[in-house]
């Protein structure tokens, strides 16, 4: 969970009995207490008045986001280590940042627009050279999903991403913090990042529209290049959107965003909504309730 100026990780760590020489079992269900950290944030929006301009906030704070992300899956995984045992190193974590964006960027980005520029010729229009493109990134990217949402070993992934969703939304009611009254919230949420993901998908066709047809290493390169400038526009729309999603056509608009997000949350136990409340009750404790608005103390998820 994070706030304005401090985001916590809940954990539930396995009992004594159940971590091994090698941790816990992929398939085992930890049963012990909730560990909870919390850590001061200084958002880089606020070293400089330029990082806070429209678009580059949305680039500014989806590197936050990662940041912080990837940093509370080691959190996690190091929790489920035998005390003995060296945690995770900091240079493995920086591999699997680099490795995971390199794949994200190359499945998304870089295999649509190969894959189209096999019938560039047939197509003979940079019109729909850039439609077909679009298409064949969001199948690649709802396939994706939907391959992930089959993986048995991702689906308590899904069920604690479902427990965030609710305990947040309970929190915006102004409602208690108790697994029996988040668990009456839906699990789905217009700032989710399954939700950014997806305009961003959609966003992508307009931004390299206008770039037309120039050669394979131009068409390449403009792709990895306009990452950036994707991003931020679909951040100012999953923003707005948050903000605004009490309007009848603004949620007809998130609709789709909010049906994928079924691919990527699950229905959370009471045990995973005590885990989500734990994480949020320590951000809570830091921040000062009442003197920002609720989605701007939680913030926009990007990366759940």
């Amino acid at each position: 969970m994070r706030g304005v100026s401090t985001w916590a990780v809940g954990v539930r760590k396995p009992a004594p009995e159940q971590v091994g020489e090698d941790g816990v079992g992929n398939r085992e269900i930890p049963r012990g207490e909730i560990g909870v950290q919390s850590f001061p944030l200084v958002s880089w929006t606020k070293r400089h008045r330029v990082l806070r301009w429209p678009i580059i906030r949305g680039v500014v704070a989806l590197a936050e986001s990662l940041k912080i992300g990837f940093k509370a899956l080691g959190i996690s995984a190091n929790a489920q280590l035998p005390e003995e045992e060296e945690p995770i190193s900091g240079g493995m974590w920086f591999g699997t940042v680099v490795l995971a964006m390199a794949l994200a960027i190359g499945l998304f980005f870089v295999v649509p627009v190969g894959l189209t520029s096999l019938i560039k010729d047939v197509l003979d229009s940079s019109i729909l050279f850039w439609l077909v493109e679009g298409i064949v990134r969001t199948l690649i990217f709802l396939g994706y999903l939907l391959l992930l949402s089959r993986l048995r070993e991702l689906r308590r992934v899904f069920e604690y991403h479902g427990a965030e969703h609710k305990v947040i939304s309970a929190y915006e009611a102004e409602d208690d913090l108790t697994p029996e009254r988040a668990r009456l919230y839906s699990r789905l949420h217009p700032r989710c990042g399954t939700s950014f993901l997806l305009i961003v998908m959609i966003v992508a066709i307009f931004v390299f529209a206008p770039l037309g047809l120039p050669e394979w290493y131009l068409l390449l390169a403009s792709r990895i290049i306009g990452i950036p400038l994707i991003a931020g526009i679909s951040f100012e729309i999953i923003k707005w959107a948050g903000r605004n999603r009490r309007k009848p056509w603004v949620r007809t608009v998130m609709w789709p965003g909010l049906q994928l997000q079924k691919l990527t949350t699950r229905e959370p136990d009471a045990e995973q909504l005590a885990v989500a409340i734990a994480a949020m009750e320590a951000v809570l404790a830091v921040e000062k309730p009442g003197s920002e608005k609720a989605e701007d103390l939680v913030g926009v998820e990007v990366v759940a």
